[in-house]
């Protein structure tokens, strides 16, 4: 604390001593943030008819993977000056929906000079401005959405560190060049026929039906569209009746538009639908993001993995039929101070049970044995009380003494019947008969 107050007395000191001048601002920014653009894309600059500080606008296709800059010419109308791959972007096409969903925004958004971050942690960065007054008004949430370098994303438009440099060089001058703010726009694709006609069916088709509109606008006019909010939906180039205003969650106000604009843009749409009804086939869909359900079910993935739990190595998504799907069995966690906090508790953990799994099978063996013993004396027992049998000659069969009797019983007559036939014979013999 003490450091900090020091360092902030110093610095307050410094730019005392020298006057405060742009230059001695400049002094403590990073020098990447005060690279200037190469002579090549000044030349391109000057023969599309525009100043290096002037107005600027960005516009984001996730699905191309690409984020373009526009500047304004003397004519006032904008012209791509730069065009980018977006280095890594995660979630998928579809709006960011709440904290942790790891989606990158969808919509319109507004960059002021207080959202440029020349110190960030991942080399340049500006913050897009997420949530904005639509997403407020449709109660999603997150925070710190950036297009920073690095190379490295968890919802933010990530780029390499030479591309961010031009970027916000591009910001830069034209922040210096009295603009206040520029517009961002993101989109999930290039809105043509073809494109909307491929994800007619896909959950998200409704919203971007109407961030469309404001996209046409661009198209026709290549100006930055006037973007508002009312009955929570995004309205474009409207100009309230006197005395109204737009209320992001209340009924729309009466307007007007410029006639020239209305014309333009029912040509632009009659031109579009017959398009349109007329796509077919093209290249498979990208997966999308399935609504909220989806989205919290990859937030509730996100905190269980800042926590340092073992989780799947990439969230979970939802099938078309609402189940969940896990797109890999890996498991990890994050390197982190919190996540080899939990790998020491659950090694710890897992010792402790291998120690109650090793006493209870000693406990189990040791019972097995003393009934094993007790078997075996009880079998000696028996083994002790049988009669020794004499080598070579079969041991008598004893006999039970109530059993005597009945034997002798049975033995008696048949000695008697032989002595009385022996009788019989003789006196025959002797009486001739």
């Amino acid at each position: 604390m003490i450091a900090n107050i020091a360092r902030a007395g110093f610095v307050l000191a410094a730019l005392a001593v020298a006057g405060c001048s742009e230059s001695s601002v400049n002094d403590f920014v990073p020098q990447h943030a005060n690279r200037q653009l190469s002579p090549r894309i000044m030349a391109e600059m000057k023969a599309k008819g525009m100043n290096k500080s002037s107005p600027v606008l960005a516009r984001v296709f996730k699905e191309e993977g690409k984020l373009e800059v526009w500047k304004q010419k003397t004519n006032g109308r904008y012209d791509i000056v730069a065009s980018y791959d977006i280095c890594k972007m995660s979630g998928k096409l579809g709006p960011k929906f709440t904290e942790g969903d790891r989606q990158s925004p969808e919509g319109f958004y507004t960059v002021r000079p207080g959202q440029m971050n020349p110190n960030s942690s991942y080399h340049l960065a500006f913050n897009i401005g997420y949530p904005n007054t639509y997403d407020r008004a449709n109660g999603r949430t997150g925070s710190n959405l950036m297009v920073h370098g690095a190379c490295s994303s968890s919802g933010c438009f990530s780029m390499t560190d030479a591309q961010i440099e031009e970027i916000y060089a591009f910001a830069r001058d034209a922040f210096k060049g009295g603009q206040t703010e520029f517009q961002v726009q993101s989109y999930p694709f290039r809105m043509t026929a073809a494109n909307m006609a491929r994800y007619r069916s896909d959950p998200n088709y409704q919203f971007w039906t109407m961030l469309k509109e404001g996209y046409d606008h661009f198209e026709i006019t290549k100006m930055p569209p006037k973007v508002d909010v009312c009955e929570k939906r995004y309205v474009f180039n409207r100009i309230p009746e006197a005395g109204a205003s737009f209320n992001p969650t209340g009924a729309c106000p009466a307007y007007t538009q410029p006639q020239s604009l209305q014309t333009a843009y029912q040509s632009y749409k009659t031109q579009y639908d017959s398009a349109f009804a007329g796509a077919a086939g093209g290249e498979a869909p990208k997966p999308t993001i399935a609504g909220i359900k989806e989205a919290n079910l990859v937030s509730d993935w996100t905190k269980r993995r800042a926590r340092g739990e073992r989780v799947t190595m990439e969230p979970p998504a939802m099938a078309s039929d609402g189940s969940v799907v896990q797109t890999t069995a890996r498991m990890g966690r994050i390197d982190s101070a919190e996540g080899r906090r939990m790998a020491a508790l659950e090694a710890e953990q897992a010792a402790k049970t291998k120690a109650a799994e090793q006493k209870l099978a000693a406990a189990e063996a040791a019972k097995a044995a003393k009934i094993a013993a007790a078997e075996a004396a009880k079998a000696a027992k028996l083994a002790a009380q049988q009669p020794v049998a004499t080598a070579g000659v079969p041991s008598p069969t004893p006999v039970v003494a109530e059993e005597a009797p009945a034997q002798a019983a049975q033995v008696a007559p048949t000695e008697g019947d032989g002595a009385t036939a022996k009788l019989k014979k003789k006196l025959l013999n002797l009486f001739g008969s």
